[in-house]
């Protein structure tokens, strides 16, 4: 197991100075942060060094907000980029001139590597392209959902799924709306629009992470849905938990015990779901820890990406082509998926609840038995031996 706290400094960095000395990692610090002033170096005194690699694998790449930190990057690693090197003090304190002309071997060219945890990426694409750097990939949140949720099959907190009795069909927790989000706003207008409110639903009425109220937040959308305006104004804004009041962060743990175990399924609205990537975090393993049946609004694929790393998911249950679909329909595919459940008598959620048994139980078992971990465990290894030894020749690909 992986402490994802620590994954830079005990796992990659101890690698990398043990298997490719005269490389350093950079990160952004603290957890969660993404911006240029988060960047953090690794690096030694004791050999040359002559190539980097950049883990971003926190957050997914989101070219207008994040590119600001890419430059930072390149400029902390202008002594390899540019055969200059940069008095770092100097950079910190805005002192020109900052650089310094250093001697570079015979036919060096730039280096770098970025490593993400976005799989067939077109933002990586692009920023690799506009700095040369080569990508590497492996799957970030599918560690730290191993690390959050571990414990919580020896606790007593989760109804066993044999025992639960459904009422609901789906629980859909909501927090940031705002920002690159907007998806879950537009799935909020759908369970709102069709009147799909006696489920368990949270959603505050002003974004917590950019302070915009939804009725500013979805303004945007108003060219796609010109009567978003009224049914946001009918719903019953806020929305919360029993017991919650100012809609907390539940990000590293489990947490709804009771309203996951009388719902058919959990309804993950993932942090991207546009755009050709996939890119899932540990929103995704919630139900599966939970011991429930799952939609995901994400990416085109996201459930065949998910099938990749060994989980199963729901076709023959219900419709799933919703994830084959485009971007621009995806989202209505699974409103329409959720309002034909939602309309089921209980007894028929209760039946597809049972059927789904079989699904639930595979799932469970390869996250807390040690199948997705050994899955996870060969990606990173293959991620890090495909780290080249060269004494400074960039190997773009």
């Amino acid at each position: 197991m992986i402490r994802i706290d620590e994954i830079y400094n005990n796992t990659f960095w101890f690698w990398v100075k043990k298997n490719r000395p005269g490389f350093r990692i950079l990160a952004c610090d603290p957890f969660g942060r993404s911006d240029r002033d988060s960047v953090i170096n690794y690096g030694r005194d004791d050999h040359h060094e002559h190539n980097y690699i950049f883990f971003f694998d926190q957050e997914p790449i989101h070219l207008n907000m994040h590119f600001p930190t890419f430059e930072q990057v390149a400029q902390l690693n202008a002594d390899i980029n540019t055969g200059l090197y940069i008095d770092r003090e100097a950079y910190f304190n805005k002192k020109k001139p900052y650089h310094k002309n250093i001697s570079r071997p015979s036919g060096f060219t730039t280096p770098g590597y970025l490593c993400t945890s976005e799989q067939n990426s077109e933002n990586v694409a692009t920023i690799c392209k506009h700095f040369g750097w080569k990508s590497l990939y492996y799957f970030f949140h599918g560690w730290a959902a191993l690390d959050w949720y571990r414990g919580y099959d020896r606790t007593f907190l989760i109804t066993p799924p044999g025992q639960r009795k459904i009422a609901k069909t789906f629980i859909a927790p909501n927090r940031i709306f705002a920002g690159e989000r907007q998806h879950r706003l537009e799935m909020l207008y759908h369970i709102f629009k069709n009147r799909m409110l006696d489920n368990h639903i949270s959603c505050p009425d002003v974004c917590p992470a950019e302070a915009i109220s939804i009725y500013e937040a979805i303004k945007p959308l108003t060219h796609k849905y010109p009567d978003i305006d009224t049914v946001f104004a009918n719903a019953p804004l806020p929305m919360h938990f029993p017991g919650e009041t100012d809609h907390p962060m539940h990000s590293c743990w489990l947490s709804l015990f009771d309203e996951c175990a009388e719902s058919l399924l959990y309804l993950v609205t993932e942090t991207v779901a546009t755009g050709r990537r996939h890119h899932l975090t540990e929103k995704t393993f919630k139900p599966i820890a939970m011991g429930m049946p799952f939609i995901i609004v994400g990416t085109q694929g996201s459930l065949k990406y998910l099938r990749s790393y060994g989980f199963r998911t729901f076709e023959g249950i219900w419709d799933e082509s919703y994830d084959s679909a485009e971007d621009d329909i995806r989202i209505a595919r699974v409103a329409s998926l959720l309002r034909s459940l939602d309309e089921l008598p209980a007894a028929a959620k209760q039946h597809l609840f049972d059927q789904a048994q079989e699904v639930i139980e595979h799932n469970w078992n390869h996250f807390y038995n040690g199948g997705f971990e050994a899955v996870l465990w060969t990606e990173l290894q293959e991620m890090l031996n495909g780290i080249d030894t060269d004494s400074g020749q960039n190997n773009q690909g």
